[in-house]
């Protein structure tokens, strides 16, 4: 399982990298991925709509089931990545490079909040 060292994490599998502009891009991380195993479908959020910390936000379907995707951090919704529409595979082949969706923080010292890469790796070992 990787568990890059920049990224946060959350404790539902969700990653969050900040962004040169100031935006925090998201997605779920490589442990999440394999346990859904082949990712068929991808219900994003809309840019514009804002969401709470830890709100439902997005739904992630695999062959085996779908699976929520929560808002690591409160914010508003500035891009969503397309690519991903027509290709959900991508986050199969690299969960890390597969971002979903950009957000503008309401708070950006919120990301420090999050687990970083130890704390989520020894919290999905106890998961796996």
């Amino acid at each position: 399982m990787k568990t890059p060292n920049e990224l946060r994490y959350t404790e539902s599998h969700e990653w969050a990298r900040r962004e040169a502009d100031g935006t925090v891009a998201i997605g779920i991380t490589d442990h999440a991925q394999e346990v859904l195993g082949d990712i068929v479908y991808l219900d994003l959020p809309r840019a514009g709509k804002r969401y709470a910390a830890g709100e439902n936000c997005a739904v992630v379907e695999s062959v085996k089931a779908a699976s929520d995707i929560y808002m690591p951090v409160a914010g508003e919704v500035v891009a969503v990545n397309q690519d991903l529409a027509d290709a959900p595979e991508k986050v199969n082949a690299d969960a890390y490079a597969a971002w979903l969706f950009r957000i503008r923080p309401d708070h950006a010292a919120d990301l420090e909040g999050l687990l970083d890469a130890a704390a989520y790796a020894a919290h999905a070992a106890k998961a796996a």
